[in-house]
């Protein structure tokens, strides 16, 4: 997770057929140099990302919440797809103990709660506990959405 998120690697989650951030009425920010994923996806599907002066871009949903590059329940531009798309990993929230509280996504909360950890050792112990203690420190922050708290803490706890 920590390496997605410093885009040295995509998110390696077992999705299987699970469809629900596709579904959830996520916006996608899109940088400006995903080149081939812009190619991909229609202009008229993205608008400049609010309070964003880099060129990054967000992709919206439809009027039911899915994501407009899901067809027949598949990425349509799967290889091509957003570095948001590749790094996200529901699983954050369970191993930060942070709750998924946006009403709209309910079926990815719904999906997160089934992930366990096992902690099988005293450094499994100690990396647990300071990802979880790291959460602490945004838990309350309601400015921010449960995803940016989750996220927040996973970046903290890599700079242990």
């Amino acid at each position: 997770m920590e390496r997605a998120l410093r885009a040295e690697a995509a998110s390696e989650v077992p999705c299987g057929e699970c469809t629900a951030c596709c579904t959830s009425s996520q916006f996608v920010h899109i940088d400006a140099d995903e080149t081939e994923t812009l190619a991909r996806i229609p202009n008229a599907l993205v608008f400049p990302a609010p309070r964003s002066t880099d060129g990054t871009v967000v992709l919206g949903y439809d009027q039911h919440g899915k994501c407009p590059m899901l067809i027949d329940d598949a990425c349509s531009i799967y290889p091509h797809r957003p570095r948001a798309c590749r790094t996200y990993d529901c699983r954050v929230f369970v191993a930060t103990g942070i709750d998924l509280e946006e009403d709209n996504q309910s079926a990815i909360a719904a999906r997160a709660r089934r992930w366990r950890f096992d902690v099988v050792d005293d450094t499994d112990r100690v990396a647990y506990d300071a990802l979880r203690a790291a959460a602490t420190l945004v838990r309350d922050r309601r400015d921010l959405t449960s995803t940016q708290r989750a996220v927040f803490a996973v970046r903290q706890y890599g700079k242990r």
